[in-house]
C-alpha cells in the first residue's frame, strides 16, 4: 500500500502542474508493479507548498508497509525511477524519501 505525497513549490506548481498530474497515472503503475499491490491500495497527494529556495523543489514522501520482498534495494531502485519521472515533468532536484509503516498499527478506512 503506497501512500504517496508530492510537495511541489507553489513557484513552480502553475506551469508544471499538468506535466505532474501526467505522472500520476506511471507513478501509480510503477508502485503497483514493483510492489505487487492493486490499485485500490494506492493513495497518491499532488500538492503545491511554500518550500524553501535552497532545497529540493519537489519532494516526495511515500509510506509503505513492509514486507520481506521490499528490500532496501527495491525501495531504492523504485525511488530511484519515481525521481527520474518526477525529475523529467518538473524540470528541478526531486528528493524522495520512503517510511515504513508499522503494520500492527496502522489503521486504513477507505
Amino acid at each position: 500500500m503506497p501512500n504517496v505525497k508530492i510537495y511541489v513549490d507553489d513557484t513552480i506548481y502553475p506551469q508544471k502542474r499538468d506535466r505532474l498530474v501526467a505522472t500520476l497515472a506511471p507513478l501509480r503503475d510503477l508502485l503497483c508493479r514493483e510492489f505487487a499491490v492493486d490499485v485500490p491500495a494506492c493513495q497518491f497527494a499532488l500538492m503545491p507548498v511554500a518550500a524553501m529556495p535552497d532545497l529540493p523543489r519537489v519532494n516526495v514522501e511515500m509510506a509503505i508497509l513492509p514486507r520481506p520482498e521490499r528490500t532496501r534495494e527495491r525501495i531504492l531502485s523504485v525511488g530511484r525511477q519515481m525521481r527520474e519521472i518526477l525529475e523529467e515533468a518538473s524540470g528541478t532536484r526531486v528528493a524522495i524519501r520512503v517510511t515504513a509503516l508499522d503494520p500492527e498499527t496502522y489503521v486504513a478506512m477507505k
